[in-house]
Parts: structure tokens; sequence; C-alpha cells
């Protein structure tokens, strides 16, 4: 039985355009280096429509990973999260302070730059009028458990006139502003919101828990966390879906100590897997059984199939996924397979996150394993060269236990995190997370 992982085709139109892009890195160099870009979303040359009372943007809640994402806890003056935040002295704003306290002005980085962004779309659409917050980051307990105002990610806002004709506009332009989720809360003010500063989710890619297990090569199960360069873990041949073992190369991403937020994707025979929601996951198409697809995790539903690894060699198990919930922890891991798969808790999944192309995501990290290839065949003519007389005198598996004793980077490989600055130019838009 022959598997096929969608995206697969296609490879010398693929070659072609990346080819061609390569051909533009050049002139659009000065404009990919490292920064935020303009906060605002969506082009300006069109006629903006009022959100109508209690419509909210998007059209889900709050805390999910699709708006602001999940709460992370309050902060208060005395933690050290505190010092995340930065207070807003835009002349401006008006900010409403009525605690006295100045607890208004303070608000993430991302809350910060996205308010301001709204504040000279208001005076640019009313003359005269400013921008007023009425509430910011909230250390009285006022709000509800889990809202973002006890984290500086969410201001409620009003026009500084007052009127209220104005807050359906006003709510639209936060849209525009970029903020992660608008509300139309209530008639005296617009609810806005951002996701975390912290939560790297579109910046850094995909990973999984440190308590996530894999199967190695010589019948160990390790914990990510414990996973070295060059052990060999459970992998799927993405043309066949058979289990192979394959090397870890790098880690995309790996830092014991990162917060972000995970879905706990649950199947029917109780196999569970906990990865970020940009993560790549593989599958299963339910109209052609024998197709997968690498979709991204937070866009599976319980009812789809997944594929499970068949330990025995033989055929792959299809199974449905039963439920899905989402949860914070800290510990992020991302190890980069030659194969680009990866068996987590008996689950298949891809190693690679942002891109929904399996096969161009492969082939970005090219240049990378023809490096990693080189390098070996020259230590392998090395060795035969300074041992001619020596039988045997190459070993591979010598070679990967030398790997294993190498020290691995904390944070971002600088090649994915190069990668992911050129992505605009090397990559079709529709084809990137939307972060």
């Amino acid at each position: 039985m022959r598997w096929r992982l969608e995206g697969g085709g296609g490879g010398v139109r693929w070659w072609l355009m990346l080819g061609a892009a390569v051909l533009l890195v050049a002139q659009g160099a000065k404009s990919c280096g490292p920064g935020r870009g303009g906060a605002g979303r969506r082009s300006r040359l069109r006629k903006l429509t009022p959100l109508v009372f209690k419509q909210h943007i998007p059209n889900v809640s709050e805390n999910t990973i699709a708006a602001s994402g999940l709460a992370e806890g309050r902060v208060e003056r005395h933690s050290s999260r505190f010092h995340n935040l930065v207070p807003n002295y835009n002349p401006d704003i008006v900010f409403k302070d009525e605690e006295g306290t100045g607890a208004d002005r303070f608000m993430t980085q991302k809350c910060l730059e996205r308010l301001n962004t709204l504040a000279i779309s208001v005076m640019n659409q009313w003359p005269g009028v400013r921008l007023r917050v009425t509430e910011g980051w909230d250390e009285e307990g006022q709000h509800a458990e889990d809202s973002l105002h006890y984290e500086g990610r969410a201001v409620d806002v009003t026009t500084s006139d007052r009127d209220r004709s104005k807050y359906g506009m006003l709510a639209r332009m936060a849209v525009e502003a970029g903020f992660d989720w608008v509300y139309y809360e209530s008639r005296s003010h617009i609810h806005c919101s951002v996701r975390s500063d912290s939560s790297q989710v579109g910046k850094t890619g995909g990973c999984f828990t440190g308590d996530s297990l894999v199967s190695t090569s010589d019948g160990r199960q390790l914990k990510l966390e414990d996973v070295r360069l060059g052990d060999e873990l459970m992998s799927i041949d993405p043309h066949s879906g058979r289990v192979v073992y394959s090397e870890v190369i790098l880690f995309l991403d790996r830092d014991p100590q990162e917060t972000r937020p995970f879905l706990r994707i649950t199947t029917s025979t109780g196999a569970v897997i906990k990865m970020t929601p940009s993560h790549l996951l593989l599958r299963v198409d339910s109209e052609k059984p024998l197709n997968l697809a690498a979709v991204f995790a937070d866009s599976v539903k319980p009812g789809d199939s997944v594929l499970l690894a068949n330990i025995s060699g033989g055929e792959p198990i299809i199974d449905k996924v039963t439920h899905i919930d989402t949860f914070t922890t800290s510990g992020v891991y991302a190890p980069l397979t030659r194969t680009g798969t990866i068996v987590v808790n008996g689950v298949s999944a891809s190693c690679y996150a942002l891109i929904n192309s399996q096969f161009v995501a492969h082939l970005s990290f090219a240049p990378l394993r023809i490096y990693l290839n080189l390098k070996e065949s020259l230590m392998r003519l090395w060795t035969f060269a300074s041992h001619p007389l020596t039988t045997n005198s190459w070993n591979h598996h010598n070679y990967l236990r030398k790997r294993r004793s190498f020290s691995i980077q904390s944070g971002i490989h600088w090649y994915p995190e190069f990668l992911y600055k050129i992505s605009n130019i090397l990559i079709p838009k529709f084809m990137m997370r939307d972060s």
C-alpha cells in the first residue's frame, strides 16, 4: 500500500519558484532584517464597515488560539513579569485613570504598538478627536478570572468626545490596527486585546512538550528533553507510511524555560500528542484514505483521522481524534530529523511548522542537509586517508555517538530563524501561518 503526502508533487515547479525567489533576496535583503514591520493587517484603500453592537472579530472566543490566546496569569507590581509591561505616554491618547495610579498606561509592547496605531487612525478619521482609554492593566481584580486586563494585554477604548455613533467604526479601526480580538462589548466602550508577547507561535514555529516520548533505533524510549543530536528516532516514511528511524540533525527550537500554549490532541485509542498550534500534524484525508495532509494542529477537529505508527512494521494505523483541549506549560522542543517527520507518543507528525506544506518546508532545509552530508563524506574520506590499512576505519554509529556529545543550542537555531526572516520573499503568503 502506497501513501501519498500531499504537497509532494510539483517538484520542478517549486524548484523554479524558489530559484527565482532566491534571485530576489539580494534585491529585497534590505527589507528582510529583523523587526515587527507595519502593525496594520489590511489595505486602507477600501471602505471600512463598522462593527455592530455585540459583534467581535474574529468570531471566536477571546481566549482561543485563533484570537488572543490563553491567559497566562495575573501580573502584579511585585512580580518579575511586571517588568515586561511598558507605560504608554502617547500624548495623542487620553487615559481616564480613574484609579489615580497610572495603571491604565501599563501594557505589553504589542498592545502599546497596536494602540498607538489606532490613535493615529482616530485622528485621521475624526480631526480634533483623540483615542480615549477607559481601562487598561487591572491590578485591583475588577474583571473575570481569565481577563487579559490582568496581563496588560487588553484595553477598553472610546473616542475623546464620547460620541457613541463613532464606536462601531472605532471597533473596525481597531481590527485594522492589528488587535487580535476586538469586541463591541458595551454601548460605552470597545474591548480590544492582543496575544502574549512571550507566545512566539507566529515567530518561532511549532514545538512539542519536553515530557513527550519518542522511540530510538536501539529500542529505548526517551523524553524529548533528553534527546540529543545524532539520536535515530522513529519517524514515518511520507510515501509508504511505514516506520523508519531517522537521525536528529538539529533542534529547530529548544528552550526548557520558554512558556507557550499547547494543544492536547487525544485519539480514540488513548494516544495523546501535545504540540503548539502552528505545528504540522499528519492528517488522513477522509475522502482519499491513502492521502496524508500536513495541516496546522489547530485546524484539526474531533472526528478527523490521524496516523499512528505500527511498531511491528506493518501498515500504519488510522485513528480518530476524539478530544482537543489547550493548556500552557514550560519547555519547548522541536527536533528535526532527516526525513522531516517524527513519531511522538505514537502519533505521526511533521518536524515543521508555520508553512502549510510538508514538501516546501522540507525543501527549504535541503541546503542544510546537503551541508551535513558533505561534512560527513569529507570526514569519511579523511578517516580513510589517515588510516588506509585499517579495516572498517569508518563507523557511522561511532560518528553518531560523537554527535550525541555535541552541545545543543538554547533557543531557536540560526537557520530556521534566517528562513523565517526571508519567508515573506521566498514563500507565497497564502502558505504562511498568520502570526
